[in-house]
């Protein structure tokens, strides 16, 4: 194993309101890009990819009030995709784990038109971008 690079990101932590719910939603699209599940407590998950891990968590420390992408934090988490099939394929199967396609009226460019990607949203409001590396995007 290699030495993580200086500066790259070392893990996400999402704190959610429904363990169960996130850990299907979650799990579920980590594992079909390739993140293997990392750790397991009472009130958390991890998937891990490479040096790079994904928590979710159902605090005992969360406040009232849901995630809400259009305010200040954290507005959405964008993965590098295989392919443009693999896009479409994901889109085609989120909704069975609890994700629903945003932006349905510009899909799959509603980043741009020299960007292929999807817009995914799941219960909670956590937003999630599946850009298709054959697009050779712009930054989102």
């Amino acid at each position: 194993m290699t030495s993580p690079v200086p500066g790259a990101l070392h893990h996400v932590e999402l704190w959610v309101p429904d363990l169960d719910r996130a850990v299907t939603g979650w799990g579920w699209l980590l594992g079909a890009l390739g993140y293997t599940e990392f750790q397991g407590w009472s009130a958390g998950r991890s998937w891990r990819l490479g040096d790079t891990y994904l928590v979710v968590e159902q605090s005992p420390d969360l406040l009232p009030g849901g995630h809400e992408r259009r305010r200040p934090g954290l507005n959405h988490l964008a993965f590098h995709v295989r392919d443009r099939d693999r896009v479409d394929a994901l889109v085609a199967e989120a909704p069975r784990h609890g994700w629903r396609l945003m932006f349905a009226d510009r899909h799959p460019h509603a980043g741009g038109a020299h960007q292929y990607a999807a817009y995914l949203e799941d219960a909670d409001g956590f937003e999630i971008e599946l850009v298709a590396i054959d697009g050779r995007e712009a930054m989102s």
